[in-house]
């Protein structure tokens, strides 16, 4: 393991233990401002990459009371008014596209709360009069997902637009920390399932398939994973939209794609029966143009376990498919070069 250079895979293995110290500091921070002199009537959340990705997770999850959106880019939404509650999510709290969206909120006149280690975007939101809630230092965006996840849940039942969420990360923790006993790198051969999703995959080209909000976010992020982690390819899409498009595009060049792609489907216990019918016969349609058709299930019991579930499996199977390759799954360089070659953020 010595190519991990920045300890990235002992980073994911704590991510049950981000858990309860994000949900004790969310049930903390003083909310009594927000909302307080106009009701809210619908939750945005801005943010980038691993961090916004959790605003994703709410939507996913569902049971929220009004409607939440995820928003990426520069420019805050214009329907932004004193009844949004604006939540701005960046790790470090120098995402510049957050940072320029966070200000279209405020100047909008939406109270926000910002989830961030503090930074540039902490200091914005605190001086506009907003809520801070803080991330513990030291993690990657991408290997801090429970500290950035649950603030959010825990802020919207506070508020009283989801029922509470205590059950729910404690059936989430307990998912985890399972899943980590699986896939965790003392576990060996085909008795660890990222290991040997990883060693199935190989130096084919991944295509994640997930059904529904949950199943197409897990296909989403297990993607990222591998663009970050693994430093290579890999695509997504989500069921049932694929089915009214992209299921056509596999109609010529089988001779090639059979040799290149891989289809891994990623499937939870919350798929519309109908759901389920249409990815059994669309499967059934296309697999002759792929090198394997792979299918993982999310164990756990609720939508929250079983989605933090199968985005824990993407993490660790991209770690392995780095590994495998001798690529070290910590650094992101290009990232870093492109954020290098854009220069300072001038608002």
């Amino acid at each position: 393991m010595s190519i991990d250079s920045i300890g990235f895979l002992d980073a994911i293995a704590a991510l049950p233990e981000q858990l309860a110290p994000a949900e004790a500091v969310a049930r903390e921070v003083d909310l009594k401002e927000i909302g307080s002199n106009t009701p809210i009537t619908n939750v945005v959340v801005l943010g980038m990459g691993g961090s916004g990705i959790a605003g994703d997770v709410v939507v996913a999850v569902g049971n929220n009371s009004v409607p939440v959106t995820v928003v990426q880019g520069y420019r805050a939404p214009d329907y932004l008014s004193s009844s949004s509650l604006v939540l701005a999510m960046s790790y470090s709290g120098h995402t510049e596209e957050t940072l320029s969206m966070t200000q279209g909120a405020i100047a909008a006149g939406a109270p926000v709360i910002a989830v961030s280690c503090g930074g540039a975007l902490g200091e914005l939101v605190v001086n506009a009069g907003g809520v801070l809630v803080p991330c513990p230092p030291g993690l990657m965006p991408r290997a801090a997902l429970g500290s950035l996840v649950v603030p959010l849940l825990v802020i919207l039942a506070r508020l009283g637009l989801r029922p509470d969420v205590t059950t729910d990360l404690k059936q989430a923790y307990a998912q985890l920390c399972q899943r980590r006993d699986q896939c965790a790198p003392a576990i060996a051969g085909s008795k660890n399932p990222a290991r040997e999703l990883a060693r199935l995959i190989g130096r084919t080209i991944p295509l994640i398939y997930g059904g529904g909000n949950l199943g197409g976010l897990a296909a989403r992020r297990f993607k990222n994973d591998i663009n970050e982690n693994g430093k290579a390819p890999a695509f997504w899409a989500r069921y049932p939209e694929l089915n009214h498009n992209e299921i056509c595009g596999w109609g010529q060049h089988g001779d090639v794609t059979r040799q290149i792609l891989s289809l891994v489907q990623v499937r939870h216990g919350y798929e519309h029966p109908r759901l389920a019918e249409q990815m059994a016969l669309s499967t059934a349609l296309v697999e002759e143009v792929f090198v394997q058709v792979v299918e993982v299930s999310a164990q756990g019991e609720g939508r929250l376990a079983q989605l933090l579930d199968l985005m824990y499996l993407g993490t660790w199977t991209s770690c392995y498919l780095a590994l495998d390759n001798d690529v070290d799954p910590g650094p992101i360089d290009a990232i870093a070069q492109l954020k290098e070659s854009l220069g300072p953020f001038v608002a």
